[in-house]
């Protein structure tokens, strides 16, 4: 189970049976024994958690922040949705359009920008994009993530920051954000908007998001050892020319501090995911989600010369940590279990019946989630990728269980 302290169980069971004077009055009082010390929260955070699940915040009502950011899922999830990869909204009827990415441990990336990247083969340095919030970074930070729900017509669905700050001072925490914030709060609707998504951040970055509570992190300190299968999942997952993972889900190998094993490195890259069918924007053949490069404001923060067009079908690399309870699969939800997301990197090139449909001339269609102008985007030099039709994998059966009994070990236990 993932690290969920007491009083944010309580808070979300208050999302649904109304108990948020008790849930305030436990937040006030730390209430934490144990290993939830490591939570107490500050007035700020306070006002974070409040708003963290208040079902009250979206129209209609009945949607909070947690509601697609479920701490039992890592802080992912779809709202009770049926579609695979998509949460359901506010509004009837209303879907997403990408799987939810989980807020656990997204206080550590860095703001959007661009940093140098060395081509392994050319030499060549080129510029990357690094960090921000959401699967195409179009938030810069944390605070900024926080409204971008909120606003969205087929997620929270209120029509402006002044709904969203009424509600606030209309309900039962309207004390603590003026505690926080100040009595005039509330005056300017777009000030007050701001601090209220600089509380929501304040939340996000507390250890309830980050424990670092997993057998992983125990055998780096020296508390637990892998079984021999966990054991040849880390070598392979370490191996360049295996899983070679460490390439984007970074780690320090020689350091036993866990914050040096965050399991991404921020950057963006192109897979060339299967369609998934299921969602209902993918209805329309000529819709695709192409992710980075339709970032709002990309042109803005991109260096000079820099192709725009390189980065279509490009999404943020996850975190690794928690992904046992973060199904289905990659930005659209299209893998279902951790083996099969495992086993897709490993055989995307070599067995492509496994993860793409048949083209109307029998061949198979790979990249179908992309145009096909945009297929060279997709990476098929880096390790496990560099493989053909018809080579072995460089990933084999056992190898994919020892890897996925690895990736096991990086869920966040409760009262680690």
């Amino acid at each position: 189970m993932i690290f969920v302290p007491s009083y944010v169980r309580l808070a979300r069971r208050s999302a649904h049976h109304a108990v948020g004077a008790c849930v305030l009055a436990l937040l006030l009082a730390g209430a934490a024994r144990g290993a939830e010390t490591r939570a107490q929260l500050t007035p700020l955070e306070q006002l974070g958690a409040r708003l963290f699940v208040d079902t009250s915040l979206s129209e209609p009502r009945g949607v909070s922040c947690a509601s697609c950011h479920d701490p039992a899922k890592a802080f992912s999830g779809v709202n009770g949705s049926t579609i695979p990869g998509v949460a359901r909204g506010a509004p009837a009827g209303s879907f997403g359009l990408r799987k939810p990415p989980s807020l656990a441990y997204a206080s550590f990336s860095p703001p959007f920008s661009f940093a140098d990247k060395k081509d392994e083969e050319t030499g060549k340095i080129e510029k990357q994009a690094v960090g921000g919030q959401f699967r195409d970074g179009r938030a810069l930070d944390l605070a900024a993530q926080a409204s971008g729900p909120l606003l969205n017509p087929v997620e929270m669905n209120n029509p402006s920051k002044a709904a969203v700050v009424a509600k606030v001072r209309e309900g039962a925490y309207a004390d603590l954000a003026r505690a926080v914030f100040g009595k005039d709060v509330f005056d300017d609707s777009d000030a007050g908007f701001g601090k209220l998504m600089q509380a929501l951040a304040a939340y996000e970055g507390t250890e309830i998001f980050h424990p670092f509570a997993s057998t992983f992190d125990a055998v780096l300190r020296g508390k637990a050892r892998f079984s021999p299968l966990e054991a040849k999942g880390f070598a392979l997952f370490k191996d360049p020319k295996k899983g070679n993972c460490l390439a984007c889900h970074v780690g320090e190998p020689k350091s036993r501090d866990p914050k040096d094993w965050l399991f991404t490195d921020f950057t963006y890259d192109t897979l060339g995911a299967p369609r998934n069918a299921a969602i209902p924007a993918n209805a329309k053949a000529d819709y695709f989600d192409l992710g980075l490069c339709r970032r709002e404001g990309l042109a803005d923060f991109a260096p000079k010369g820099f192709d725009v067009e390189s980065v279509c079908g490009a999404f943020k690399v996850p975190t690794l940590r928690n992904v046992e309870l973060t199904a289905p699969y990659l930005h659209n939800g299209a893998l279902a279990s951790l083996h099969d997301a495992v086993a897709f990197y490993a055989t995307r090139d070599t067995n492509p019946e496994r993860w793409y449909p048949k083209g109307a001339d029998g061949s198979i269609a790979k990249f179908n989630d992309l145009p096909e102008k945009y297929h060279d985007n997709v990476n098929v030099k880096e390790v496990p990728y560099d493989r053909r039709l018809g080579q072995r994998p460089r990933l084999s059966e056992r190898d994919i269980d020892a890897l996925a009994a690895f990736l096991r070990t990086l869920t966040d236990k409760q009262g680690e």
